[in-house]
């Protein structure tokens, strides 16, 4: 079905709101993926993908208090929801399922 698949920079978001659970906002999603993936993405990118990813429901989103260290603002936390999860599991899934049918000789190179 078309538009049901996750795109690479959306798994890579929702992956990354994964592994730092309750402290998923954009910068911090920003610095990860950087560090762990050495890929840049503007804050306005990463704050495009999170909203169109609350809006297919695969993440929520929740005020979190204001601190002294961001001048008094307060942060937008993200969390992967049910239907995220589902989706990343599907696309784990569909990717092991491809690797799993390629031939071993499919990628050999001749004269390495």
């Amino acid at each position: 079905m078309k538009g049901t698949n996750l795109g690479e920079f959306e798994e890579l978001i929702l992956l990354t709101v994964g592994v730092l659970f309750d402290e998923a906002y954009g910068v911090a999603i920003q610095q990860d993926l950087q560090g762990r993936c050495n890929r840049e993405a503007t804050l306005s990118t990463i704050h495009v993908a999170l909203h169109r990813l609350e809006e297919k429901g695969y993440l929520e989103s929740r005020m979190d208090g204001a601190t002294n260290e961001r001048g008094g603002r307060r942060k937008l936390l993200f969390r992967v929801t049910k239907s995220g999860q589902a989706a990343l599991a599907n696309a784990r899934d569909q990717r092991n399922q491809l690797w799993k049918a390629v031939p071993k000789t499919a990628f050999n190179i001749i004269g390495s």
